[in-house]
């Protein structure tokens, strides 16, 4: 390899011959070093064949080259200050953890962070190779209203408390370990005892926009399951936690539902939603805020409403939509906190924010 290449690598404190097993041997990736206002972040990848570096909605995959004509496939990737994001290898169709990063998220998952981007301290680093404990409390529901069947586990933190239920909950048990983290939360003083509904979703775009099934279904069907299952839980502080669509379906439900939902953590919701948008080759070129800011200004009385917004700093289309409906929410009387995470569109980077938000909300 050429001496540019060689000084490429020494760059990032690394230090023997590239494909090398000695060189492999505690590797530790990925590796970021500043650069301006940003930094430059190195991947690496021991295999025979070709691959991309592939990120959850934050950039367009990235080509590794190849070191030479050993088994060291490679990438620099040029990150803005405070990002946390998900990425997997991607060799032909199928996707892999990186199994040089200790921080996984499912099988196929890993997880970088840039060093300056907030520590989240209560989520375990978890390997691509583990298998993520299940709360042993599993609930089949049959939903008349929304059709099918699903499993929804629960979970009672320090002896149980307030209901949190978690949209899109598979994601919390088997990608990120929602259970160790409020586990520790709880224990740590930074949260009262709770009791989590991990709420699984048959069809995300049918049951998480603005309609009434899911609510009424909730209501009406899985919270007298969870009532009827001897877990200890207490409903009349509900709190409801949702991301992307799962965000914008919580907050739906405060609006339409204020008897059932009244305490709301939701992160990155998809404000930009109408009926139209998801047709749409732009879905959010639409109206700001789109069909829940139109509901807002009819400026219902939210004064019982306790409302944590939160967005990626780096998802800069989201962001006037979540502004204009924050603004909204605080003007029709809800007690509203916002913030902005260091991610883009990204559990990984939500996941702090749903512990804090959670606390808030509870009061």
């Amino acid at each position: 390899m050429s001496r540019v290449g060689a000084d490429t690598f020494a760059a990032f404190g690394l230090s023997g011959e590239p494909g090398t097993d000695t060189f492999w041997a505690g590797l530790t990736t990925p590796l970021s070093i500043p650069d301006g206002d940003g930094w430059t972040t190195l991947f690496l990848r021991r295999g025979s064949r070709g691959a991309s570096l592939v990120f959850e909605s934050w950039s367009e995959p990235v080509p590794l080259r190849r070191w030479g004509d050993t088994d060291c496939w490679y990438a620099e990737v040029r990150m803005p200050a405070r990002l946390r994001v998900t990425y997997q290898f991607l060799v032909d169709d199928a996707a892999y953890a990186d199994p040089c990063n200790p921080a996984g998220a499912g099988g196929d998952r890993s997880v970088a962070a840039t060093p300056d981007a907030p520590a989240q301290p209560h989520w375990p680093l978890v390997g691509a190779a583990d298998v993520l404990p299940l709360p042993r409390t599993r609930l089949r529901w049959t939903s008349e209203r929304l059709g099918g069947r699903r499993t929804v586990r629960v979970h009672p933190v320090g002896g149980g408390g307030p209901l949190v239920l978690l949209l899109d909950g598979d994601d919390w048990l088997y990608l990120h370990p929602a259970t160790a983290a409020f586990d520790s939360a709880v224990a740590s003083g930074e949260m009262p005892p709770v009791t989590l509904v991990f709420v699984p979703a048959k069809d995300r775009g049918a049951e998480f926009g603005c309609r009434p099934a899911l609510w009424e279904a909730v209501r009406d069907e899985l919270l007298p399951l969870v009532a009827g299952s001897g877990v200890p839980a207490d409903p009349g502080r509900t709190v409801v936690a949702g991301q992307s669509l799962g965000g914008l379906s919580a907050l739906y439900a405060a609006l339409e539902f204020p008897d059932l939902v009244s305490r709301v953590a939701c992160q990155s919701a998809s404000l930009w939603w109408t009926p139209d948008a998801a047709e749409s080759a732009d879905p959010l070129g639409g109206p700001v805020g789109g069909t829940l800011a139109a509901r807002l200004r009819a400026r219902p009385d939210l004064s019982g409403l306790r409302i944590a917004f939160d967005v990626g700093e780096h998802e800069t289309r989201m962001l006037p939509h979540c502004a204009l409906v924050e603004s909204l929410a605080e003007r029709a009387g809800a007690t509203v906190r916002v913030s902005r995470s260091a991610s883009g569109h990204d559990r990984a980077g939500w996941r702090h924010a749903l512990l804090r938000d959670v606390a808030w909300a509870l009061g």
